[in-house]
């Protein structure tokens, strides 16, 4: 190994680090917890389907990589503290959290109820601010955290029924920002990393219709919908010391789509 590829690993490597993923085992949250594991982190992957869960873990400690799982229901400040108790069992406490479990349910605004609400806002934005809760405190106490949210073009424009979903994205930037005046000063960045439409089981509305999967490719600049693996290398900069400087920012990776 010559001096150069030693400095990328040291800039970028997760070797000796901890991470918690939520919603780790499809789409974007699997893509995340594939990079930092693959990065070095001992990963934990939190989600609720455990076939799902199996395959996944599977998968990584297959590739060589340290990883286990948890299955629990992020729906209920319960189910979110359990969670939490029993991810510590498998490696440690986290200097990384992801925060990408969600849940997208968007009738019409005036349509939407209580429970569609209340759900929304509990797996959306209770659960991290919960976890961040849980965990933010003990990684300030040792000097280094990486908090991430996974939001939502939402967060920043209202399209397609955005409903009670952008709103939840839009708490939960506001939530990373809070987060990063907290911490940052004690080596924990707190940032959130924007897709555009990428064809996950998150978008399974809009994935059933060609002509607007089409038309949304068109609205990017590289002539393409994001696919999970594109934030591979958002997420290990935002998990590793390189990102020391970057905290409370919103970074698009969309293609575009969001300046087009």
């Amino acid at each position: 190994m010559n001096r150069n590829d030693n400095y990328l690993r040291d800039l970028f490597s997760l070797d000796g680090r901890t991470a918690l993923v939520t919603g780790g085992s499809s789409g974007i949250g699997r893509a995340v917890a594939e990079a930092l594991a693959r990065a070095g982190a001992s990963v934990v992957v939190v989600a609720r389907t455990e076939s799902s869960l199996d395959e996944t873990v599977a998968d990584l400690t297959g590739a060589g990589c340290r990883a286990a799982r948890v299955s629990a229901d992020l729906g209920s400040r319960a189910g979110v503290r359990a969670a939490a108790d029993e991810a510590v069992e498998h490696f440690g406490e986290p200097d990384i959290l992801v925060n990408c479990a969600g849940i997208n349910l968007r009738p019409p605004m005036g349509e939407l109820d209580d429970d569609v609400w209340d759900t929304t806002m509990s797996v959306n934005l209770d659960a991290p601010f919960l976890l961040g809760r849980r965990f933010g405190p003990g990684m300030a106490e040792r000097g280094f955290g990486r908090i991430i949210h996974i939001t939502s073009q939402q967060a920043h424009r209202a399209f397609v029924q955005s409903g009670a979903y952008g709103v939840s994205k839009g708490a939960l930037e506001s939530l990373a920002r809070s987060q990063a005046e907290a911490w940052s000063p004690y080596g924990v960045t707190c940032n959130t990393l924007v897709p555009g439409f990428v064809m996950t089981p998150l978008n399974a509305r809009l994935s059933s219709d060609p002509a607007r999967v089409e038309a949304l490719a068109a609205r990017t600049m590289v002539g393409r919908n994001g696919l999970a693996e594109d934030f591979a290398g958002a997420a290990v900069f935002l998990a590793s010391g390189a990102s020391a400087y970057v905290t409370g920012q919103s970074i698009f990776v969309d293609g575009g789509f969001s300046v087009h």
